[in-house]
C-alpha cells in the first residue's frame, strides 16, 4: 500500500575509531516512495545503507523496519562458480518468498539464454544485471541499491529505472545512492546530501 511507512530512522549516526562517517540524521522510507543519497566519495552513503540494511549496526540513533530488506551493493553479491540460474534459485529458497520466476527474471532483465552460464564468464554490465535479477526473484518490500547503475549503458539504466518504477508502484519502498545518474522515475523522489562531518580543529 502506498504510503506505509517501511523503515523509519531518527537521529540514525554511524561512527569509525569515534570519528563520525556522516552527519546524523532523520529518514522515513515511504511505499511508492524513492530515497536518492548523493554526495562525495567518502562520505558514508555506503555505509548508510549498510545501517538501513541491517548489515552493520547503528552507533547513535534508533532504526526501526516493518518489511523485508534487500541489499544490492556496489559490487553484484553473486557466486562466481555458479550459474546465473544457480545464483537466482539460490535466492529464491534462501529468502523464501518467491515472486518472477527464474528465467523470466533473467529475459527481464536482458540476459535471457545465459541460464547455464557461470556468473564468472559474464561481463561487468551482465554481472550487474544479474544482479537486478536477484531482486526480482524474492518478495523484499524495500530496496536498498548502492550505485545501481555502475558499470551500464544506457539502455542499463533506463532498465533500472523501470524496475524502480514497477517496485514503487508495486508498494515497495527504495533507498539508493549514485553519483553517475540521478533515477529517471515516475515515482515521488527525496534527495537526500550527505556531508563528512567537519572534525575539530585544536592547535
Amino acid at each position: 500500500m502506498s504510503g506505509r511507512l517501511l523503515i523509519q530512522a531518527r537521529q540514525l549516526g554511524f561512527d569509525r575509531q569515534g570519528e563520525p562517517i556522516f552527519q546524523t540524521m532523520d529518514l522515513d522510507l515511504v511505499a511508492g516512495n524513492a530515497s536518492i543519497v548523493l554526495g562525495p566519495n567518502g562520505c558514508g552513503k555506503t555505509t548508510l545503507l549498510r545501517c538501513l540494511a541491517g548489515v552493520i549496526r547503528p552507533t547513535s540513533g534508533e532504526l526501526t523496519c516493518h518489511g523485508r530488506r534487500a541489499l544490492l551493493g556496489h559490487l553484484p553479491a553473486i557466486k562466481a562458480e555458479l550459474t546465473c540460474r544457480e545464483n537466482l534459485d539460490f535466492l529464491r529458497r534462501f529468502h523464501g518468498r518467491p515472486a518472477l520466476a527464474t528465467n523470466p527474471a533473467l529475459a527481464r532483465v536482458g540476459l535471457a539464454g545465459l541460464g547455464l552460464r557461470p556468473a564468472r564468464t559474464l561481463s561487468a554490465g551482465q554481472k550487474r544485471r544479474l544482479g537486478l535479477a536477484g531482486l526480482l526473484v524474492a518478495r523484499r518490500e524495500i530496496w536498498l541499491l548502492d550505485e545501481p547503475y555502475a558499470s551500464l549503458d544506457n539502455a542499463g539504466g533506463e532498465l533500472v529505472d523501470q524496475l524502480l518504477d514497477e517496485h514503487l508502484d508495486n508498494g515497495g519502498t527504495v533507498a539508493l545512492s549514485t553519483h553517475q545518474r540521478l533515477p529517471q522515475i515516475n515515482a515521488p523522489t527525496r534527495l537526500i546530501e550527505l556531508t563528512t562531518p567537519a572534525k575539530d580543529v585544536h592547535s
